[in-house]
């Protein structure tokens, strides 16, 4: 009798809530199935235009085609020469000395080449480049780079000029998701990503937009609200130490706490799910290794008492990474902005460490993105 009962057909109930459930979900797949619009928002160089290259690597096949990597070759050698001509104008600015004549008067040559990039660098030009970038008083400015503004790829473009320069070359995804290149506008990305089965499997579409996060691109910010069924907030934690290239006296990370403020309390988005890239962890702890500290910056960071773990250790970077995200929380705590019709009301920010060059970091954090849209989308039709 036992056995017979471990194998007994689910009840009359059971059979019913399962049919409706199915017949509930039938109804409701065209509507969640509609696109799924993604708002990108952040301060400037915190890597919004990274994670939107990303989700084209991740999520288009073919995602640039020999052309498109070949066209961005300008970009690259824009980045490449801003960078070297950047170093060798402050290292002149702090007399910083050459190793060399010989590389003195590589300094001068490429001061005299001016801030525009040469169209298709000689041979000559590589050749000042690599030697210059081997100096010590080169590098002893660009361990300086937070007090003037460097783009944070000089490192790895520099690194390879002599490789991006040879004659045929086409640039890897890493070449892409390093070159910077100022965003103006709205950019809108659209991708597809495969459903899972108990959603009836297929693909969801996301159109996914990036707006310029410079001072003078916000205005636009409002154009691209209408719509937003999730906002991915970027911060840059790797630059507690650096300040705006449109304002010399802001600091980065601190704007980048402002602006949260400004989108968190913001009314037009008020019913959008908001996740937080806590983002450049690479570059955070590089910077942490290298005997930085962002108390230097952040003076209430000394005040601050972090959760140690199980075995009662607690490093530096954990600290800071934590200290960084208790900023934001404290943010979503503040009472709302004249929205006097939401208070009461609850919201969840979610928040992700992140390292927007790394694909499988960013493959790992969207999958988590995609099933927070999703499970606010089907709540939203009562079938969760």
């Amino acid at each position: 009798m036992l056995l017979i009962d471990c194998f007994r057909r689910p009840s009359h109930e059971l059979q019913t809530r399962k049919k409706q459930s199915s017949k509930q979900l039938e109804q409701v797949r065209p509507l969640i199935r509609d696109p799924i619009k993604i708002l990108l928002l952040g301060a400037g160089e915190s890597g919004k235009t990274t994670i939107i290259k990303q989700m084209r690597i991740l999520h288009i096949q073919n995602s640039y085609s020999i052309d498109e990597r070949l066209d961005r070759l300008s970009d690259i050698f824009e980045n490449i020469h801003e960078s070297i001509y950047e170093l060798v104008r402050e290292a002149i600015l702090h007399e910083l000395k050459f190793d060399s004549l010989a590389n003195q008067r590589c300094a001068e040559y490429i001061l005299r080449v001016g801030r525009q990039s040469p169209e298709k660098p000689s041979m000559e030009y590589v050749q000042c480049v690599r030697s210059l970038w081997a100096d010590r008083g080169i590098q002893r400015c660009y361990k300086r780079a937070n007090e003037f503004q460097l783009i944070e790829s000089a490192k790895y473009f520099l690194d390879r000029v002599e490789k991006i320069s040879m004659p045929g070359y086409i640039p890897s995804n890493g070449d892409i998701l390093n070159c910077r290149k100022i965003t103006t506008g709205i950019q809108e990305t659209r991708f597809n990503v495969r459903m899972p089965v108990s959603l009836g499997g297929g693909f969801q579409e996301f159109r996914m937009f990036d707006v310029g996060g410079q001072r003078h691109h916000r205005s636009k910010w409002m154009q691209a609200f209408e719509g937003v069924q999730a906002v991915l907030f970027l911060v840059s934690c790797g630059s507690f130490d650096q300040t705006l290239r449109e304002d010399p006296k802001q600091n980065r990370l601190a704007e980048g706490f402002e602006l949260f403020r400004g989108v968190w309390h913001n009314r037009f988005l008020a019913e959008t799910g908001v996740v937080v890239f806590l983002n450049k962890q690479d570059v955070l702890e590089q910077k942490l290794l290298a005997g930085k500290s962002i108390r230097t910056y952040f003076p209430e960071y000394d005040d601050y008492v972090a959760f140690a773990d199980k075995d009662q250790l607690y490093d530096e970077l954990s600290r800071t990474r934590s200290f960084i995200r208790s900023k934001l929380v404290d943010i979503t705590n503040e009472p709302p902005r004249r929205t006097s019709h939401l208070i009461g009301r609850k919201r969840s920010c979610f928040y992700h460490f992140t390292v927007a060059t790394d694909t499988q970091s960013v493959r790992t954090v969207f999958n988590e993105v995609q099933n927070i849209v999703l499970t606010k989308n089907l709540s939203s039709v009562n079938v969760l």
